[in-house]
């Protein structure tokens, strides 16, 4: 089957072509545990090599080092031979090791800080930072990141985030975008509510919307993809497996939304893989599968540390998964039934 592409166009502009999968390079910035640099570059090389062409990163992850990590990859290779996303809404500063960011959840990394920021003058800065860190002149989608709930702690304290993105940092977007100094952005979160928001009073192009399109959860369904495809906005899926469950399965110490998976999502997931298992398919293959038949979404970005991980995700993802899985799962009402379940 082979790793499809996906195009996405504006009207006006060239438009951008996505792999159907890409990769993800959080675990590349040594999340949860530390990796080697010729790990990180052995995993990458695999993506490579499987067809992937598509790269999401951020400030964020390992605090600079997925970037760096990605510059040495990609350097040497034809810079329209793949499709780059980084994101704003971070300015890393320096900081004393015991008092950087994410002690205990990145590994081995810079001594940095990041603070927050959607300003006009952040978003320029930032996004002059990632284009040194990654070594490329131009970034193809830029995500304002973490817009949300889950990072800032309260509807009130994400409301005046978007607030100031939408004052800020949107307005410079839009000049570069028309600059040619990158080809699209959007905002790259966990809450489709913040991506419709923007949506609604913007002009964004892409949003990456990370666990909330998924085999496990749908909500966005409600009004968020619809918008999208009535808007012709392309939706990039993050985080497919949602923490990882859907790609475990329902065992002890299986992770959902970062933590420890409750009884009722253990249960529901237990189901789905009965399911898959009756139709002789692999949870994860449905798991990537599911949001690539929205016709809005242009891209699933599981991640993945090792060189193995990602040749089974790629895998995975090419593989077919029969009609009758799908109407099994929409008929014990494990899928939603407005979830579409045809390729578009």
């Amino acid at each position: 089957m082979g790793i499809a592409t996906r195009r996405w166009e504006r009207p006006g502009s060239a438009g951008l072509s996505f792999t159907e999968i890409g990769l993800g390079t959080a675990p590349l910035g040594n999340l949860y545990r530390a990796i080697s640099d010729a790990e990180a570059e052995a995993a990458m090389e695999a993506a490579w090599d499987e067809g992937l062409r598509y790269f999401d990163t951020a400030p964020l992850y390992g605090l600079g080092l997925a970037e760096t990590r990605l510059n040495r990859f990609l350097r040497g290779r034809p810079r329209d031979a793949f499709l780059l996303s980084t994101k704003i809404g971070r300015l890393l500063r320096a900081a004393p090791p015991d008092r950087r960011d994410g002690i205990g959840k990145w590994f081995d990394v810079p001594s940095r800080t990041g603070v927050f920021d959607y300003s006009r003058d952040g978003a320029m800065r930032s996004l002059e930072a990632s284009l040194e860190r990654l070594g490329v002149d131009r970034i193809d989608i830029v995500f304002a990141h973490d817009l949300d709930i889950f990072t800032h702690g309260s509807a009130a304290a994400r409301d005046a985030r978007l607030a100031e993105f939408m004052e800020g940092a949107h307005g410079a977007l839009v000049e570069l975008r028309a600059a040619g100094v990158i080809g699209a952005f959007g905002l790259g979160v966990n809450e489709w509510q913040a991506c419709q928001w923007v949506a609604e009073r913007g002009d964004p192009d892409l949003f990456l919307l990370a666990g909330r399109y998924t085999l496990l959860e749908q909500g966005a369904l409600d009004s968020f993809l619809p918008l999208c495809l009535a808007r012709g906005l392309g939706v990039v899926i993050g985080g497919p497996f949602n923490s990882g469950i859907l790609a475990t399965g329902a065992r002890p110490g299986a992770h959902y939304d970062y933590e420890p998976a409750p009884p009722a999502v253990m249960a529901r997931v237990a189901r789905i893989e009965a399911l898959c298992r009756a139709h002789d398919v692999a949870m994860a293959t449905a798991a990537l599968r599911f949001p690539l038949l929205h016709p809005a979404v242009v891209s699933v970005i599981p991640g993945g540390q090792a060189a193995a991980e990602v040749r089974a995700n790629a895998r995975a993802a090419a593989a077919p998964v029969p009609a009758a899985l799908w109407a099994a799962l929409r008929a014990e009402g494990l899928i939603r039934a407005d979830a579409p379940v045809h390729s578009p």
